[in-house]
């Protein structure tokens, strides 16, 4: 006797709706592009003076459409969630509702993050993560009441992968200038 079950169907996600989800997460935790941006601002400007705003958000956009920087973002916000509603076990409670030093799976995730545009994001993450300038002192400070444990370290972790995606872009930029600055000068100039 066969037994008629119905065909499973395959997993599918779009993934349209996790980069959508991911930003609804990060607004509903309070942050915006622009803030992100501003520690992007932070990172780079001593080194390009003249970069934007402008040009900073768009590289935060950038990392937000990157698969592994939603995975990471939406896990960590679920931690913090599930820390704030007391649903996680014990000690594990304890230690991500009190940011415990010791803890250290948090930087682990956003290490996940900043991994993404090469080792000089571990760097900048670094620096800020200590500094926590902007909105990262905001997150940071356990008075306000959310917890954000993780989010903290991942909107961290998104300003320093923003910040190395400019680096690297403007590095290209430069000596992809100096090859064609070269390649004009007549031949006679080259040999002095």
């Amino acid at each position: 006797m066969e037994h008629n079950q119905p065909e499973k169907v395959p997993y599918s996600l779009s993934s349209l709706n996790v980069e959508q989800a991911t930003r609804e997460w990060l607004e509903k935790r309070g942050v915006t592009i622009r803030e992100i941006a501003e520690l992007v601002l932070f990172l780079q400007q001593s080194y390009f003076p003249d970069l934007t705003i402008e040009e900073c958000e768009a590289s935060v956009e950038k990392v937000l459409m990157k698969r592994e920087v939603q995975n990471a973002l939406l896990t960590g916000v679920q931690l913090d969630i599930l820390a704030e509603q007391r649903q996680l076990i014990s000690p594990l409670q304890e230690m991500i509702e009190n940011d415990e030093g010791l803890y250290g799976v948090d930087e682990i995730l956003a290490f996940a993050i900043v991994n993404v545009y090469g080792s000089i994001g571990f760097t900048n993450y670094g620096y800020i993560d200590k500094l926590k300038p902007g909105v990262l002192g905001r997150l940071n400070d356990k008075s306000l009441g959310p917890i954000h444990t993780f989010f903290d370290d991942i909107v961290g972790a998104i300003a320093a992968a923003a910040s190395s995606r400019i680096a690297h872009g403007r590095r290209l930029d430069q000596e992809q200038q100096a090859d064609r600055s070269h390649r004009e000068l007549p031949e006679d100039d080259e040999a002095q």
